[in-house]
């Protein structure tokens, strides 16, 4: 039962009547009116019924595609046998759709007219994001798959827009960039060869839910020389995953990266607008010698992706640097954005404050919990070492807050003794 976005059935006297080819072709509010008209409600109900075309689609119904519509209406899945339809989100996917285009133009740009496809790649030879995407792309391969097994269609469309939207898309596109106007030719090879496997398979990961701009993509993509290569992406072998591909350790790495990227960029959220776009130096503390190494290698993603001038990492026993905003990314890790001018000391002090009660009040409810009458007795073992874990971790944000708000009072207090 597709209902509309307040829930209520859809009804002519309501005037809340959604046409499928309407939302595809797009109507205006004029179009929909006239639609009405044609009807036989009477002068009342018409009334009534134009009022609430007016209030839910003030400005008509945008042209949104077929793809576009099919793809909402199976992400709604999840709702149980009842869809509350909201046009704006199937306008939000035909927006998606043209994230495809683009991400397809860029690679088109990159691979160039004689681009050559390899017949088989070994991500062991590459460099860190070739890794890592592979790895991401085999898992998301595997849930769509097992979703669509089990029937279970909303997530398996959330697996493919998820890998399509927040790893390819905001991720390895934008950190493959540099290897494009560097001199290193061979990641630049990498960088192209998983680009191509990464849309070639990603298109036909997706092609089910949008079956039209897969298929006009796809056949823009450069075709292996080594094989003959099927005439519609529709009658291609589905993606299966490629055991070769899959590394836990790259993902956990690019986890922490992209941990500080999120910490970098929310300082940077809270900058003036005319400054928020101004490439920064930015600086990490670590309190753990592995995150420090592994930042290390990975200084130029971090830079790439937060859009730094540069990245630089200390250890817990470095001075912290001067006259930067700071974040607290997890227990054992702060991020440092350098800024121009003053720093805003109240609204910093604030936001260190803010943090540091909130971790308290999360320990003090843990502790609170783990000392009540009966626990050690009647609390699952399990239970008892997953709370002792969180406190653990609690506590050493709470160092990490505690140090982090410390550099900083040190910090104005030099800076009024100057």
């Amino acid at each position: 039962m597709i209902r509309d976005a307040h829930g209520r059935k859809m009804s002519k006297s309501l005037g809340n009547v959604v046409d499928p080819i309407e939302v595809i072709c797009g109507i205006t509010l004029e179009g929909l009116h006239k639609r009405l008209g044609e009807g036989n409600l009477d002068p009342n109900e018409l009334k009534v019924a134009t009022e609430g075309q007016k209030k839910d689609f003030p400005n008509g119904i945008p042209e949104c595609g077929a793809d576009a519509l099919r793809f909402a209406l199976v992400s709604y899945t999840a709702q149980s046998d009842k869809i509350n339809l909201d046009i704006q989100r199937v306008v939000g996917y035909r927006q998606w759709c043209n994230k495809l285009w683009n991400a397809v133009r860029f690679a088109m740009t990159k691979l160039g007219d004689n681009y050559t496809p390899p017949s088989k790649i070994d991500p062991n030879n590459m460099p860190f994001s070739c890794q890592w995407i592979l790895s991401v792309l085999n898992k998301a391969t595997s849930k769509t798959i097992s979703s669509l097994d089990s029937y279970e269609f909303s997530d398996a469309s959330t697996a493919v827009y998820s890998w399509w939207q927040f790893q390819l898309c905001d991720i390895f596109i934008e950190v493959i960039k540099p290897y494009f106007f560097g001199d290193d030719a061979a990641s630049k090879a990498h960088a192209q060869d998983t680009l191509w496997v990464c849309l070639d398979t990603g298109l036909r990961l997706l092609h089910p839910f949008m079956p039209f701009v897969t298929e006009e993509l796809w056949q823009r993509l450069p075709s292996p020389k080594h094989c003959e290569r099927e005439k519609s992406i529709m009658i291609c072998e589905y993606p299966s995953v490629v055991e070769s591909w899959s590394n836990e350790k790259m993902e956990y790495e690019m986890e922490v990266v992209e941990s500080a990227v999120k910490s970098l960029r929310s300082i940077r959220a809270n900058m003036p607008a005319q400054e928020r776009n101004e490439r920064r130096a930015g600086f990490a503390v670590s309190r753990n010698a592995q995150t420090t190494d592994l930042l290390r290698r990975h200084e130029k993603e971090v830079s790439t992706l937060a859009n730094l001038s540069s990245f630089t990492v200390l250890s817990e026993n470095d001075a912290a640097p001067a006259g930067c905003a700071v974040s607290v990314v997890n227990q054992s890790l702060c991020v440092y954005l350098k800024l121009q001018g003053a720093i805003d000391v109240k609204k910093e002090r604030e936001k260190l404050n803010t943090k540091l009660t909130d971790l308290q009040k999360q320990r003090d409810s843990l502790n609170k919990a783990m000392s009540a009458k009966g626990y050690e007795e009647k609390v699952p073992e399990h239970i008892k070492e997953e709370n002792m874990a969180k406190l653990t971790m609690l506590m050493q944000q709470l160092l990490s807050c505690e140090e982090a708000t410390q550099h900083f009072e040190r910090e104005v207090a030099v800076r009024a003794e100057i």
